[in-house]
């Protein structure tokens, strides 16, 4: 049970991070300032494009965990996936956006990394162990 809800909370906070990205849209693109109608519109494309990848990604993760088998092969390599796919995003916003003076760009590859890593944690368990008081009192004799 513990790895399940440290996989889901990845997958809300890439929902939650995809969301947050999509309500600047506007904003973004016109701190670009005059530029072309075609670089507006492929601006705002790129932009509202990575808060619906990460909206995705995190819907795939929590749809798999709640309504699929989390120890069977296909839902470990969709975490597989998804982390590499967050890992790739946090590299690439770590040469672009992290470079910017504007601390939500800054934060990217940090929330990027840790949606990946709670995820990932999914497929490098092998089993929960149930929390009880023996178990403890046990490490202590």
């Amino acid at each position: 049970m513990p790895r399940k809800i440290l996989i889901l909370v990845g997958g809300f906070l890439t929902i939650a991070w995809g969301t947050a990205h999509m309500f600047p849209t506007n904003s973004v693109v016109k701190g670009f300032g005059n530029i072309s109608t075609d670089n507006t519109l492929v601006i705002t494309m790129e932009w509202i494009n990575e808060g619906m990848t990460l909206i995705f990604i995190g819907l795939l993760v929590i749809a798999v965990t709640v309504f699929g088998d989390i120890t069977s092969k296909v839902v470990k390599i969709v975490y597989l996936l998804a982390s590499l796919m967050l890992f790739a995003m946090a590299v690439l916003s770590v040469f672009t956006g992290f470079k910017i003076h504007f601390l939500p760009y800054q934060l990217c590859p940090f929330i990027f990394s840790l949606s990946g890593i709670l995820i990932l944690q999914g497929i490098l368990y092998k089993k929960d162990k149930p929390f009880s008081s023996r178990t403890i009192n046990n490490k202590w004799k």
